[in-house]
């Protein structure tokens, strides 16, 4: 799998979990909407309009076919061996008046055996799907068999239930950060894997050890981004936030999406990757941020499509140098 995304547009594989949150509101209305960070980023790509793959697993129930008919809306296609008879998971949300969620999960995880179409440009996981054993261990070795033939991405998107304790986290998030070409985590997740550390800090010893780009998502404050061209601090605009679900991952979808514009994205544009220069750096983090930030004026995990994304009505303010 050399890869090459053309034309700004990337053919992806997407690897993790597919669930059905079950969100409960501030004033104690409760829905049930698609979920799951992996399938957000997959989604949120295909209503980018790239070629998207998810690699999942999903219950032949009512929830799974919600997350079916939601992933065909934006033309993502599930590999073989998604649909199984165990009940396709829940994550249950709390979401504040602030528009903060907190989550309790009824998990059912493990990687189907499936395999990759060729020519692949980019490999994404994180989150649940690459924290669950035994398979998180089947996805890190899919990452690692594919590095520097496609361009792999991870976003820890850390559960704390998940793990015995953030030693034991950090273990296993760093296995996948050595293995990955693009990383994105969050300044909560950096605070709960090293309390008490500057996230900056976290984020430039992570890009020595292997990624071409590091990038720490700050709320409402922006976004910093480390390469070896050095670091860049993209603010985020002042928007009323509906809520935060689905943020995270509407920014990782919109950063994959900014670097298959700048092709930078597959096997062939990994030395590129690497060599990325500061002004590009700041695009592509701004172009991350305004997605993130889109998201948020809305409920649920409501990512941009491709025209809202480009009509750029929430450019964000001119980014400074961090640090």
């Amino acid at each position: 799998m050399t890869g090459g995304a053309a034309g700004g547009r990337a053919r992806a594989v997407v690897v993790g979990e597919a669930l059905v949150d079950v969100v409960r509101t501030a004033d104690g209305r409760t829905g049930e909407h698609p979920g799951g960070s992996p399938l957000n980023v997959a989604y949120g790509l295909g209503r980018l309009e790239h070629e998207v793959h998810l690699l999942t697993r999903l219950g032949d129930d009512e929830r799974g076919a919600l997350l079916r008919a939601h992933l065909e809306s934006a033309s993502v296609r599930l590999l073989p061996g998604a649909v199984d008879d165990r009940p396709t998971s829940v994550a249950r949300a709390e979401v504040d008046e602030r528009g903060r969620a907190s989550y309790e999960f009824e998990l059912e995880w493990s990687v189907p055996e499936a395999r990759l179409p060729a020519d692949v440009d980019l490999l994404h996981t994180g989150s649940i799907g690459a924290a669950v054993a035994p398979g998180a261990d089947t996805v890190l070795d899919l990452v690692s068999g594919l590095a520097g033939t496609v361009t792999t991405s991870y976003d820890p998107n850390v559960r704390p239930a998940f793990f015995a304790s953030p030693e034991d986290a950090r273990r296993r998030v760093e296995r996948f950060v050595e293995a990955a070409d693009v990383v994105k985590a969050s300044d909560e997740d950096l605070a709960w894997l090293f309390p008490g550390v500057d996230p900056l800090r976290i984020a430039a010893q992570w890009q020595r050890r292997g990624p071409a780009l590091v990038v720490v998502t700050r709320g409402g404050e922006g976004a910093v981004a480390v390469a070896d061209a050095g670091t860049v601090d993209v603010p985020a605009p002042r928007i009323e936030v509906v809520d935060t679900v689905g943020a995270g991952d509407a920014f990782m979808s919109g950063l994959l999406d900014a670097l298959a514009a700048h092709g930078l994205l597959g096997g062939a544009a990994l030395p590129a990757l690497r060599a990325v220069d500061e002004p590009v750096l700041r695009a592509l983090v701004a172009t991350a941020v305004r997605s993130a930030a889109l998201t948020c004026r809305r409920a649920g995990a409501a990512p941009p499509t491709r025209a809202e994304l480009d009509a750029g009505e929430l450019d964000a303010p001119a980014p400074q140098p961090a640090g």
